[in-house]
């Protein structure tokens, strides 16, 4: 078991050893923490209800592994949720995998990726995000929804700050009752215009209302159809 002053030189390098390179502090909490504190290839494991905050990234998860040169890389496994702090990104997953000096960031497993700001939700089994370019790459089982456009495919790039949506293999849109389908599509996702290439197919339904029915007036009697009443005048005994 750790002592309070090894936890406490932890601590310190986690906080401070990172400022010279990447001027950005670490902020931990963990139910359990193992390893070794020093300046550079150093390897910290935190157990049991995990919380790692950056500048950028807020992560929770059952496990994480802090390595490298002054903690470069974080990885997480079991329930991990997290959020991007400067573009309002959020996400869960399965594992995860971090480099704090390039700004990537691999999430695999069920992995659930929302852009809060143009209510946009992805899922894929693999999306590879990458935090400088906001360009997230979706890949296997891929769903993603904005508005009314359900969208599928092998393989998607997400642009956040163009938002654009580039689908490929066995792509799909659909928007309400239309379908659109094609080896590769583009989504305007301002403008919801769609570029399709490769063995097109769709399928677009009638908004239109329809015409109402005529209805037929009943035809008034003419005149000579009338039946006529004579007056036979007063009966006997009136």
């Amino acid at each position: 078991m750790l002592n309070k002053k090894y936890i406490a030189a932890v601590l310190i390098s986690l906080c401070c050893a990172a400022l010279p390179l990447f001027a950005e502090k670490i902020i931990f909490s963990a139910n359990r923490m193992t390893g070794q504190a020093g300046n550079t290839n150093t390897t910290t494991n935190l157990s049991g209800n995990a919380y790692i905050k950056t500048e950028t990234m807020e992560i929770q998860a059952d496990d994480v592994e802090l390595s490298g040169d002054n903690y470069r890389y974080i990885k997480a496994t079991g329930h991990i949720t997290g959020k991007n702090l400067k573009t309002n990104m959020e996400f869960t997953c399965d594992s995860l995998e971090y480099d704090r000096t390039t700004k990537l960031a691999s999430l695999k497993g069920n992995v659930n990726l929302e852009d809060k700001d143009n209510e946009v939700k992805a899922k894929a089994q693999i999306i590879d995000y990458n935090q400088d370019t906001e360009i997230a790459i979706l890949q296997v089982q891929i769903n993603l929804t904005q508005k009314d456009n359900v969208c599928s495919g092998s393989y998607a790039v997400y642009y956040k700050n163009d938002q654009l949506l580039e689908i490929s293999g066995n792509a799909q849109v659909k928007q309400d009752d239309d379908v659109f389908r094609a080896q590769h599509i583009t989504l305007d996702m301002d403008t919801q215009d769609i570029t399709l290439g490769g063995n097109v197919k769709g399928t677009v339904t009638d908004t239109k209302d329809p015409e109402p029915e005529a209805v037929e007036e009943p035809e008034m009697p003419k005149p000579e159809d009338q039946p006529e009443f004579k007056d036979e005048g007063p009966k006997d005994g009136e």
